[in-house]
């Protein structure tokens, strides 16, 4: 008997090996042959065409769905104002890929990406004679007022003198003013290069690649993050563009907003909604074109903000950038940008075809 062709944007069942416990899980990983072949079966069995022969193209983007930010063993783990707030988007993005499967042309997984001195992180600063302690804020008065000052070993690595390295810091934290971003936050190492930490989940990696093998989709991943003199929280630019030493400017990512403009629909996900998914959204607001504005679906119960409990007092939070989030999602929503529940079929989304 011949499959049953299935129609665009018809949901899925979840297939039956996926296990919502591998979703709080950091050693999990999926076995990929294993994966293949399972792929393959279900394409067969429902159906599944290409993803290039897709009349409507709907690109997701997956912001920074690493282990860091979506496991409580993660350097950064967002666990929002609830504590579990990555752990449930892991488990509420994994079954939305899978339930619309047919419906989702190409996935873009961003990767932030650092090295262990950056202006973020506490190993570029001094405060005194040591490093500063992480989860605070760097203002401009403190830079000029002498409170911290960056560590000028790391200056040759750039190519450039310690004179010069202090220089372009000012030069960055103006532009954090000017712009009226956030405040430049030392956080603790995170996503370095070759940890573990940097990995995707492996619920949403299995769910990419299943989805790549069951559509012939090639699966696109982008780098973001690596320019020690800017933050990167944005998949599309840095926060302010600083000349980085040797290092060429940072930019917009040509290859990664052509594929977007060639979207009819993009869908965005991941962590964490206070800072890389909304800056991500920001800058798309000033890159796509109008037309393509109004059909950005942003998954609000797949994104959690960063909220830093106080272990001193129980309840309260040392930073709480939920407040930020909220806000930001209403911009969004005003803007034109579609602020859906994954739990929504693709064909119930406003303003679809």
């Amino acid at each position: 008997m011949s499959a049953i062709p299935t129609p665009r944007g018809h949901e899925l069942p979840v297939p039956d090996f996926y296990d919502p416990a591998h979703a709080e899980q950091w050693e999990y990983a999926p076995g990929q042959e294993s994966l293949f072949e399972r792929a393959l079966a279900w394409r067969a069995a429902h159906g599944l065409r290409p993803a290039a022969e897709d009349d409507r193209k709907v690109h997701m983007v997956l912001v920074d769905t690493q282990k860091d930010f979506g496991l409580r063993r993660g350097a950064l783990y967002v666990g929002g104002r609830s504590g579990r707030g990555a752990l449930e988007d892991n488990d509420r993005t994994a079954r939305f890929i899978y339930r619309n499967l047919a419906a989702l042309t190409d996935i873009t997984c961003t990767l932030d990406t650092h090295f262990p001195h950056q202006v973020f992180f506490s190993s570029f600063w001094l405060e005194g004679e040591r490093p500063p302690t992480p989860h605070q804020e760097v203002t401009l008065a403190d830079l000029r007022g002498g409170r911290l000052r960056p560590n000028p070993a790391v200056a040759p690595g750039l190519g450039i003198d310690a004179a010069e390295l202090e220089r372009r810091v000012e030069r960055y934290l103006e532009g954090l003013e000017e712009r009226g971003r956030y405040a430049l936050y030392l956080w603790p190492p995170h996503c370095l290069l070759g940890s573990d930490g940097h990995a995707l989940v492996g619920v949403l990696h299995e769910a990419r690649l299943f989805h790549a093998y069951a559509r012939v989709a090639p699966s696109w991943m982008e780098v973001k993050g690596t320019q020690p003199l800017s933050e990167n929280y944005s998949a599309v630019a840095p926060e302010v563009e600083i000349p980085q030493g040797r290092q060429p400017l940072p930019g917009l990512r040509p290859a990664l907003a052509a594929r977007l403009a060639e979207a009819d629909a993009i869908v965005v996900a991941g962590q964490a909604a206070s800072h890389c998914v909304k800056a991500t959204l920001e800058d798309l607001l000033g890159v796509l074109p109008e037309r393509l504005i109004k059909r950005v679906y942003v998954l609000r119960d797949c994104m959690s903000s960063v909220a830093v409990p106080d272990a001193t007092r129980p309840g309260e939070f040392l930073f709480d950038f939920t407040p930020q989030a909220e806000a930001a999602l209403e911009r969004f929503r005003a803007a034109g940008m579609k602020i859906v529940d994954s739990t929504l079929p693709v064909t119930a989304w406003p303003e679809q075809g």
